[in-house]
């Protein structure tokens, strides 16, 4: 408590840099769930009976080569592959849901489909880092460390940005970094892509060597050399590393309850799947995620450990994968709504790209980054909407088309930001996370 309060103390004197938002936010805070590799649209929320139709066939598709991203070489020109999953349509909005989806299938009256979404990037690297900084090539601030230099955090004990554990790979700590942003904004970590999500922890969250009196006295001094080097050199990198350590320090009263999930009840451990070998480290990740949401978290990033990359053996990857993840989404879904908190939470679900209607090999799908699937739940958006088409087979978005420049838009509107006016002055021009580009989705929105 007397390092908490020190830190407290410290805290005070250096400002926050917060900004009042540009209009009345719909959410408080984003929850990003990232499918990691690229989950087939064709086969989970985007039917297509040409692809039954023209199975075994060459694509009937001409000009692709017009797009405005480039294929992967002799990508749009295989044999179409039929889905091996049968699709039904669920909920009053009719929405529709392939055999991979049945448990998150019960929710479809709360989600937004966007079936139009389009990005740059054939290689994972240059799509997953687009996905996370609005960047493909670039080293640029992620979305969650935009969101907390924009709103800060609603708990002074937390972080404005965590991030579940990571994958490290395509990109690894750029999709959860700052770059120029001021350091604290970057994401604090959760364990890493090969943790056990019940062994996660956040490193150095305790010291086993120093007793908290001897810890403040040795904050104390190391804030005031940081203190007064601030003042001779004015880097905010110097300002960044003094929020870093008073933040951690506050972090050691509140961080290990929260990542301690041994009072969750029965009832809860089972809306998760923590009790089944498929669903129970994904479950966790999602658990974890609501905890750090409800303690005011305000963008928090879970990641899948396994990566949805099926160029063979298309039906066994992929129906692994659904298994693992639906029961987690769904239950967390339900969880959020029992507790009033999808009213102001944003649920983002993602993947870097789609898959090809073609096969490669015998039963695989390339990278599709012309043409694939997203959808948002909760604060301010349609639930029970489907936004956008792509054309008949499914290959790239045609009606409606929104760019990843557009869907960072339309997050930071949802938080009460102007993707416009979020500015950061670097290297002598004002940086932004869409760029030049994007514009809010409006037809998404409540």
């Amino acid at each position: 408590m007397a390092l908490q309060a020190f830190a407290a103390q410290m805290a005070s004197a250096v400002e926050t840099g917060v900004v009042t938002p540009h209009h009345t936010p719909r959410a408080k805070r984003v929850l990003f769930l990232f499918m990691h590799g690229g989950v087939s649209q064709v086969d989970s929320f985007d039917p297509k009976p040409a692809l039954r139709e023209w199975h075994g066939k060459s694509l009937p598709i001409r000009g692709l080569d017009r797009l405005d991203i480039e294929l992967k070489d002799g990508a749009g020109y295989g044999k179409v592959l039929d889905t091996p999953w049968k699709f039904r349509q669920h909920g009053q909005s009719g929405a529709w849901f392939s055999e991979l989806w049945p448990q998150l299938a019960k929710h479809a009256d709360d989600l937004c489909f966007i079936k139009s979404m389009h990005t740059r990037g054939t290689s994972h690297g240059q799509a997953v880092s687009m996905i996370h900084t609005g960047e493909d090539n670039l080293l640029r601030p992620s979305v969650g460390a935009w969101v907390s230099y924009g709103l800060g955090t609603e708990n002074e004990n937390l972080p404005g940005f965590v991030s579940v554990t990571p994958p490290a790979g395509h990109g690894g700590a750029r999709n959860y970094g700052a770059s120029f942003l001021p350091t604290h904004h970057q994401a604090t970590t959760l364990g890493h892509s090969g943790s056990r999500t019940a062994e996660a922890t956040i490193e150095f969250l305790r010291n086993g060597e120093r007793q908290a009196g001897d810890q403040r006295r040795q904050l104390e001094l190391l804030q005031r050399l940081n203190e007064g080097h601030l003042q001779q050199v004015q880097d905010e990198r110097v300002e960044g590393v003094i929020r870093s350590f008073e933040t951690a320090a506050r972090m050691q009263g509140v961080a290990p309850q929260l990542i301690d999930i041994s009072g969750e009840t029965a009832a809860t451990r089972e809306l998760y799947g923590l009790d089944r070998k498929e669903t129970a480290d994904f479950g966790h990740r999602c658990l974890l995620a609501r905890r750090f949401c409800e303690a005011g978290v305000r963008y928090v990033q879970v990641s899948t450990p396994y990566v949805w990359d099926q160029h063979g053996g298309l039906q066994k990857g992929h129906t692994k994968n659904a298994l693992a993840t639906d029961q987690p989404i769904s239950g967390l879904l339900t969880d959020l709504k029992q507790r009033g908190m999808l009213e102001d939470t944003l649920v983002v679900w993602g993947t870097e790209f789609g898959r090809t209607p073609v096969a490669e090999g015998k039963d695989g799908r390339d990278h599709n980054p012309a043409g694939f699937t997203m959808w948002l739940s909760g604060a301010g958006v349609q639930g029970g909407y489907s936004h956008g088409s792509t054309d008949e087979f499914g290959y790239f978005a045609q009606e409606n088309k929104v760019h990843m420049h557009d869907l960072h838009a339309t997050i930071l509107h949802l938080l009460g930001i102007d993707h416009e006016r979020l500015t950061y002055r670097y290297a002598g021009r004002d940086f932004r996370l869409t760029d030049v580009y994007g514009s809010v989705v409006q037809e998404v929105l409540a």
